[in-house]
C-alpha cells in the first residue's frame, strides 16, 4: 500500500481526489499549505506528493525545493498555470511530472502509478552492474550515483533517465523512448521535459556541462551516453 500526500487549498479537491486514491487502496494525508506539507512529508513519509503550486502561505516551487533538500520521492505537480516557463520551473526545482487543471482523474492516477513504479526498486537483472567514467560513478543494485567519492543527489526521474541512457552505452535512445520508458506509454512530444533533465544530469554529472562527454545530444532524434 502507497502513501500519498495531497498539498492543496482547494477543500472540494482534495475531497475527490482523497475518495479516489483511497478507493484504489492508497493511504491519503492532506495539507492545504506549504509549511503543512513539508512538515507531513517528514513525519509519514510519502511514497508520492500530488503537489499544487498556488498555495496561500508559500509558492509550490518552494516546497518542491524543501523537499528536495532530504527526499527524492516523486513529486507531481497539480496547478492551473499552463505557461511553459512555470513549467519549467518546477521541473528544474525538482518535480517529476505536471498536471495542469482542470485534469481527468483517469490520467492523474495513471501519472501518480508511472511515479510510483519509477520510485520503485528495479528487478534483479543486469542490476550487479556498476558504470564507471572519468568523473562519475553509477551503481545499477545501489541505485547510487557518486561523483569524486561523493553521492549524488538524484530525483528519481533524473534516476530513470539516467539509468536508461547507461544501459544503453554508445546507442542512440530517441526522445520518443525515453519519454515513454521515464514518464510512461501516454508521452511522446514533450521533449521540453528531456531538456530540463538532461540538463539538470550534465551539471550534476558532467566536469563541462555546456561541453558535454557523457550525455550527448543528436539534435532532433534523442540522446547517448558514452563512457
Amino acid at each position: 500500500m502507497y502513501r500519498v500526500l495531497v498539498v492543496d487549498d482547494e477543500p472540494q479537491l482534495v475531497r475527490a481526489l482523497a475518495i479516489n486514491l483511497r478507493a484504489r487502496a492508497y493511504e491519503v494525508d492532506a495539507a492545504h499549505d506549504g509549511a503543512t506539507a513539508l512538515r507531513v512529508a517528514a513525519a509519514r513519509h510519502p511514497d508520492v506528493v500530488v503537489l499544487d503550486l498556488g498555495l496561500p502561505d508559500m509558492d509550490g516551487v518552494e516546497v518542491i525545493r524543501g523537499l528536495r533538500g532530504w527526499t527524492r520521492v516523486p513529486i507531481i505537480v497539480l496547478s492551473a498555470r499552463q505557461a511553459s516557463d512555470e513549467k519549467v520551473e518546477a521541473l528544474d526545482a525538482g518535480a517529476d511530472d505536471y498536471v495542469t487543471k482542470p485534469f481527468g482523474m483517469d490520467e492523474l492516477l495513471a501519472r501518480l502509478r508511472a511515479a510510483v513504479r519509477r520510485a520503485a526498486p528495479s528487478g534483479p537483472e543486469d542490476d550487479t552492474a556498476t558504470i564507471e567514467t572519468e568523473t562519475f560513478t553509477v551503481d545499477l543494485a545501489a541505485k547510487k550515483v557518486q561523483r569524486a567519492g561523493t553521492d549524488v543527489r538524484l530525483t528519481p526521474t533524473e534516476w530513470h533517465l539516467l539509468e536508461v541512457l547507461v544501459r544503453n552505452p554508445g546507442r542512440l535512445v530517441s526522445q520518443k523512448q525515453l519519454l515513454q520508458e521515464v514518464w510512461g506509454p501516454a508521452y511522446g512530444t514533450e521533449s521540453n521535459y528531456l531538456r530540463v533533465y538532461m540538463a539538470q544530469l550534465r551539471r550534476k554529472l558532467e566536469s563541462d556541462p555546456a561541453r558535454p562527454r557523457h550525455f550527448i545530444t543528436e539534435p532532433g532524434m534523442g540522446y547517448r551516453f558514452e563512457q
